[in-house]
C-alpha cells in the first residue's frame, strides 16, 4: 500500500468511528481494493454510465467520502 492510500485508509478508520459504527471496518487489503474502483471511477467521472455511477456513489458512500 502506497503512502497516499494509507493515509486514506487512515482517515477511513477515523471517519467510521463517527459516521460507520453499525457497519463493519473495511481491513486494509478490502479498503485498498475499493479506494483503487473508486479512483478509477473518480477519473472517468463524467463519462460514467448509469450503472457505473451509481457504483461510484457506493463506493463514496462505503469510504466516507464527499
Amino acid at each position: 500500500m502506497d503512502r497516499e492510500t494509507h493515509q486514506r485508509y487512515l482517515d477511513y478508520r477515523e471517519r467510521h468511528g463517527y459516521f460507520g459504527s453499525t457497519s463493519k471496518v473495511l481491513t486494509a487489503a478490502e479498503f485498498e481494493a475499493l479506494d483503487r474502483e473508486h479512483n478509477e471511477l473518480s477519473a472517468r467521472e463524467a463519462t460514467l454510465d448509469d450503472e457505473e455511477h451509481a457504483r461510484f456513489e457506493e463506493l463514496s458512500k462505503l469510504l466516507f467520502r464527499d
